[in-house]
């Protein structure tokens, strides 16, 4: 029997292809569109360069790193968080990265929780660089308690923070990119926007609530093309996120921070983000296995990701009860 040599070379070269996209996608960091506008796109240094950057919950985690990232590409930044010492040492070293100068970072003490304060805010930072091109909402803290345990006092504390806070600022940001016809809206919402997790419930609700806010805004201002409203969908990241979660009592602090090596390097989340924010990805999936996979099943086959859920779940619940640290035992489980 004759081989068909370029039946040979043609299904060989379909089944590489085919190998070498599956390896990718398990290695992926990311959403296909991200990875594509990362490969391909317009790149932060250019887009992001000489614009008025607003940043809350700057002083540490992804906020601190954002501000590093866009000093160095040479943003303006106004860097808002409550401990404006922290700020202060944020700024410090952005100045030590960058060419940036004094006046060139703005330091304004902020508490997303109090709403009589952002106008007042958004009209500073005006004041001080005329303008506003992008409003990075980062502001916010997680949860780790069970439902029955835990106080609805802290539900509401979660969604006047992560919600409520955010949109109110948003607010009067986008009062004046409206009547300047252009600027970007950035959330940092999470991959919890998008699926369930068990003992962040309400963490879960508000980024539910930033999802769908700012997804139904964005029809709202279809007619401004220049105006941008993007939801950044990170998975677990090395942060001090943990050190700050609400638990069941609103006054109880988390003593359980474990080990975070398993996470995606603040780094790397840091600059997809940006990569996000110049090419305008209305959202984008930053995250690595198997928390990318979970997010996939969400979106495309719902049945199978709420039995993987309900299944890891139950690992997840019983270690948190015998105090083993929940996210390490969620990774090696999905893995």
């Amino acid at each position: 029997m004759e081989v068909c040599w370029p039946c040979v070379l043609v299904w060989g070269s379909i089944i590489t292809f085919v190998i070498i996209q599956i390896r990718r996608w398990l290695r992926a960091e990311g959403d296909l569109t991200l990875l594509w506008a990362e490969w391909r796109g317009k790149k932060p240094e250019t887009e992001l360069r000489g614009k008025v950057v607003w940043v809350t919950g700057a002083s540490s985690g992804i906020g601190e790193e954002l501000a590093f990232q866009l000093a160095k590409i040479g943003s303006l930044l106004a860097l808002s968080a409550r401990r404006e010492n922290e700020l202060e040492r944020v700024k410090k070293k952005c100045i030590e990265v960058s060419s940036l100068s004094d006046k060139d970072i703005l330091i304004l003490p902020l508490d997303l929780t109090d709403r009589s304060s952002h106008e007042a805010a958004t009209n500073t930072v005006l004041k001080h660089f005329g303008k506003i091109d992008v409003l990075v909402n980062n502001g916010g803290r997680s949860q780790r308690s069970l439902f029955v345990d835990t106080s609805i006092d802290v539900y509401s504390a979660i969604m006047e923070l992560n919600y409520l806070g955010t949109i109110s600022l948003t607010k009067f940001v986008l009062d004046h990119m409206l009547q300047r016809k252009q600027g970007k809206i950035v959330t940092m919402s999470s991959v919890m926007g998008i699926m369930g997790a068990p003992l962040a419930t309400g963490y879960c609700a508000s980024k539910h609530a930033l999802q769908g806010f700012f997804n139904s805004l964005r029809p709202e201002v279809a007619e401004y093309p220049d105006i941008s409203i993007i939801n950044i969908c990170p998975g677990p990241v090395q942060s001090q996120i943990i050190q700050n979660v609400f638990t069941e009592d609103i006054s109880k602090v988390n003593k359980n921070v474990g080990d975070q090596s398993h996470k995606m390097a603040t780094d790397r989340c840091v600059r997809l983000t940006l990569v996000s924010m110049a090419n305008d990805l209305k959202e984008a999936w930053i995250s690595d296995q198997p928390y990318l996979a979970v997010c996939y099943l969400w979106q495309y086959a719902p049945t199978w990701a709420w039995w993987l859920i309900n299944r890891v779940g139950k690992t997840r619940i019983k270690n948190f009860k015998s105090g083993v640290d929940a996210d390490v035992s969620y990774y090696k489980k999905s893995s």
